[in-house]
């Protein structure tokens, strides 16, 4: 089990960044992606492997003013 956004969320093997956006459906063109609480770069989605306990934050970026 891990957290994604202070929500359980159903861990597995070999799960990735990337893997975890498409799961959820995170399409926003802008996001920032942390696990615990260290900053993970889009170049490194594919490759960053998401372990079990692991607290995932997904922020997504908005324009205003």
């Amino acid at each position: 089990m891990i957290k994604v956004n202070n929500r359980n969320f159903d861990w597995q093997e070999g799960l990735t960044v990337t893997k975890l956006l498409e799961l959820k459906k995170y399409t926003f063109p802008k996001l920032i992606v942390k696990i615990n609480s260290e900053l993970i770069y889009k170049e490194a989605y594919e490759k960053t492997l998401i372990n079990d306990g692991d607290d995932v934050k997904v922020i997504h970026l908005l324009a205003g003013g």
